[in-house]
């Protein structure tokens, strides 16, 4: 059976309202099978279904009180990433049900609302209003924003399309961080940028912590969700196998290594 956060633990002293519920969720993808284009063209000559269900998640629920930051843990294909795009509601369960309180706001792929012909002061509006920002709100953080995305203003009225990869990053965290959210998932984007910029990235996340934001987490990098999170859930195969303490959670992901003998 999974564990729980017991009573005493950093989350049990936060508010007892449920900032996100997730309950028996169970989502499947359908996968094609033909690996080449000659069995793809057999297939379809012989009217062959290749392709079979995988089932990405498994029945997993929990539950994330307002306040709390959680980070959700595993390896590759064990369901960490489509957990996070249920609860943004870019994906819809195909069983169980998925809830949330307030606005929410998802690093799911920094920059993907960026349009390449617009300016990157267009696409600053262009995207907080994606994320739910009113342009008098935009207008009140804009200066925050490019402050903090480091774009100069000569690059601030050129195309996206222009852009470096690492630039769009940049801009496209600066908009979401300064959003006025309730609930924040992130999903692998603090690597972006340099040393320098991640840093400030880290330490915005962990303002936005301390001013009581819902942080939801998905991350390989141990030593960065053992800072911002107090709480951890392990997936493997699509199943909650772990619900507890971050650092309990991360020496499952990764166990310690036996200290050499002497």
């Amino acid at each position: 059976m999974p564990r729980s956060s017991e009573a005493g633990s950093p989350s049990a002293a936060l508010s007892s309202k449920p900032a996100i519920i997730v309950h028996d969720v169970v989502k499947e993808f359908r996968i094609k099978h033909a690996r080449t284009l000659k069995e793809a063209f057999v297939s379809l000559f012989k009217k062959q279904d290749r392709r079979r269900e995988f089932r990405a998640l498994d029945g997993i629920s929990f539950e994330v009180a307002e306040g709390e930051s959680i980070a959700v843990l595993g390896s590759n294909g064990s369901g960490k990433s489509t957990t996070l795009k249920l609860i943004s509601g870019v994906l819809q369960p195909d069983e169980g049900w998925v809830r949330t309180r307030g606005r929410v706001a998802g690093l799911l792929e920094v920059g993907a609302g960026f349009h390449p012909d617009l300016t990157g002061r267009d696409n600053i509006y262009l995207n907080a209003a994606i994320l739910g920002m009113s342009k008098e709100e935009t207008d009140a953080r804009f200066d925050a924003i490019v402050e903090f995305s480091g774009i100069s203003e000569s690059f601030l009225d050129t195309e996206v399309k222009r852009y470096s990869s690492g630039m769009r990053s940049r801009l496209g965290f600066a908009v979401a961080v300064h959003t006025e959210v309730d609930v924040l998932l992130v999903d692998e984007v603090l690597s972006v940028g340099d040393a320098a910029f991640r840093a400030k990235c880290n330490d915005k996340i962990l303002e936005l912590r301390d001013q009581g934001k819902t942080m939801f987490v998905v991350s390989h990098n141990l030593g960065t969700v053992k800072k911002l999170c107090t709480r951890g859930i392990v997936l493997k195969g699509g199943k909650v196998v772990f619900d507890g303490d971050i650092g309990e959670a991360a020496d499952i992901v990764a166990p310690p290594k036996p200290k050499p003998k002497k």
